[in-house]
């Protein structure tokens, strides 16, 4: 080899060592703000009435995505919509942080196969995830968790993971007593980490994982998915998953399971059950919101609707369209039935982030919601369930 070619070849070679490093350590932050977009807006309006109501409430949201992402969560970011700093300024006591696992390629509200590529392997990759998780399903989910004990173990002032009713009520006490903290919860969002094996939810419960969803965008081996290939019901497995569900005191998720899942769900427990980010479909008629007659009978089993914050399923992603939206939500089900699911994170384009909060109870207000009916929306129905549902 001449001396030209050699150093051709080594040129060649060091352009993509740094090609890939510098995609390594900038891509998925640029993939990220491209996914996760708040909209640029003016100030919304917040009245002094919904300033000093914002202040006295209990916050608490259902569904954000935020571990998926190559960020840390102690800072506030410049880009995503939910660290901890964003939610002690909108005054969140109470965030699900929810485990994404799979999503098929080509990820839509219609139909996904199950079999189709699944773009969190490459995102693992890409964002230098252990090889450990490169391959497995479980193994993601409880990356994801090691981040959230992480981000508590660096900022314990500010972040408790809550694991019990105990953990939920220590962190009440501190949010009253005019400590900034925020109680952070896990949720599984489908359980197809499970891979087939009931005996990992040990695992996923060790790991401080406390609510379960059934199905995400695609059918799995629990039953049918409200994006999946038929509208298909529970298998035998996702029967022992329910089962075992109930039994643990972990909290029940029916977002994005089939109509007929969530059905069979209703058929075979009593306790009360969450769609954790939606809408309600007589207000916004997509495929991603159940029939409101399905809501009513979740509604019923003393369940709770988490409204979400994107256009998907509010038909309007500002301030005061997630109003309406909860206003109409508690026309169809009642004022003790509807929570916020913001679905932040979640590769969604929102219009607010979480530390604009005060907008939407200002809103709310506007929208002639009392005080009472505010305080039960943006916490105290949430507040009811982890208390019915989380172990002792």
């Amino acid at each position: 080899m001449n001396r030209y070619v050699k150093r051709t070849l080594q040129t060649v070679v060091g352009l993509a060592v740094i090609g890939a490093a510098g995609f390594l350590t900038f891509g998925p932050g640029i993939v990220e703000k491209g996914k996760n977009v708040v909209l640029a807006h003016e100030p919304y309006p917040v009245s002094d009435q919904a300033t000093a109501l914002h202040k006295t409430l209990v916050i608490g949201d259902w569904h954000a995505d935020s571990l998926l992402w190559k960020r840390g969560l102690t800072k506030r970011a410049t880009r995503g919509q939910v660290d901890i700093p964003r939610l002690q300024q909108g005054n969140v006591a109470i965030q699900m942080f929810t485990a994404v696992t799979k999503s098929p390629k080509g990820l839509n509200y219609q139909k996904n196969s199950a079999d189709a590529a699944d773009d969190i392997t490459l995102l693992a990759v890409a964002q230098l995830w252990p090889m450990r998780t490169w391959d497995s399903i479980l193994e993601r989910a409880l990356y994801q968790a090691e981040k959230l004990h992480g981000f508590e173990a660096a900022s314990p002032d500010n972040l408790k993971i809550i694991r019990t009713r105990a953990d939920l009520d220590a962190v009440l006490e501190r949010h009253e007593n005019g400590e900034n903290i925020v109680g952070g919860l896990l949720g599984i969002e489908g359980s197809h980490p499970l891979e087939s094996n009931l005996g990992n939810l040990d695992r996923l419960v060790d790991a401080g994982y406390r609510l379960i969803a059934l199905q995400h965008f695609f059918d799995n081996a629990l039953g049918g998915s409200l994006h999946g290939e038929g509208n298909h019901g529970l298998t035998d497995f996702g029967r022992e998953v329910v089962a075992e569900v109930a039994t643990r005191n972990l909290i029940l998720d029916l977002a994005h399971s089939s109509p007929q899942t969530a059905r069979d769900v209703l058929a075979m427990t009593d306790i009360p059950l969450v769609v954790s980010h939606t809408g309600t479909y007589g207000h916004c008629a997509t495929k991603r919101n159940f029939p409101d007659d399905l809501m009513r009978d979740i509604a019923a089993r003393d369940g709770v609707i988490g409204i979400g914050y994107w256009s998907e399923v509010t038909c309007d992603a500002s301030p005061k369209g997630v109003a309406s939206a909860i206003k109409a939500a508690i026309d169809l089900v009642g004022e003790d039935h509807v929570s916020l699911g913001s679905d932040y994170d979640g590769t969604i384009e929102v219009e607010f982030d979480t530390s604009e909060l005060a907008a939407l109870t200002h809103e709310l207000l506007e929208h002639g919601l009392s005080d009472d009916q505010i305080r039960k929306v943006m916490g105290t129905n949430m507040l009811r369930v982890l208390r019915a549902r989380l172990p002792d």
